[in-house]
């Protein structure tokens, strides 16, 4: 009896909103994206994973706040002027969530065609660590990781992001 393997999603051309972790460029779907805002005073909220840095009160909504970097397991920086937080709409189980991502810097908005897009590539050991990108970006000097930021977390990280806003 054969065993199933989930199967990645795949990059689609259209317009992507570019960001900077560390020294990569990733690129999510601008139609999961809601607004960039600064910095802002975010509320820890205890006993929540490392990656969740806390709660933001964005008119009047409680949102979850989760660190890209800590989430990828990036060492940590300091939060400059150019750190910003996307806030977007997450798909898990037949619902939309807002949450916010700390990236550290915003880059632009990208129009990438589907002759740009490569497949994710298979680094082997299994499909968990690179499951969350659906293709990468081929542009003239730089290749843009694109990421599917409905599967950055996985259930069981999602359950941890909504028990911290209740």
């Amino acid at each position: 009896m054969a065993v199933e393997t989930p199967v990645a999603r795949t990059a689609q051309e259209g317009k992507f909103l570019s960001f900077v972790l560390g020294a990569e460029e990733y690129g999510l779907e601008i139609l999961k994206v809601q607004e960039i805002n600064g910095m802002m005073g975010i509320t820890r909220v205890p006993r929540t994973p490392e990656y969740v840095r806390g709660v933001i009160n964005l008119r009047g909504r409680v949102i979850p706040i989760v660190s890209l970097r800590q989430k990828f397991k990036m060492p940590a920086v300091a939060d400059s002027e150019k750190t910003c937080i996307i806030v977007v709409q997450v798909s898990y189980q037949d619902t939309e969530l807002t949450m916010g991502i700390i990236v550290d810097e915003v880059s632009e908005v990208l129009n990438i065609r589907a002759d740009q897009i490569e497949p994710a590539p298979a680094f082997g050991g299994g499909m968990d660590e690179t499951s969350h990108i659906t293709g990468m970006g081929k542009l003239e000097d730089k290749v843009v990781i694109l990421l599917d930021i409905d599967t950055v977390l996985n259930g069981e990280e999602i359950e941890a992001v909504v028990q911290s806003t209740n």
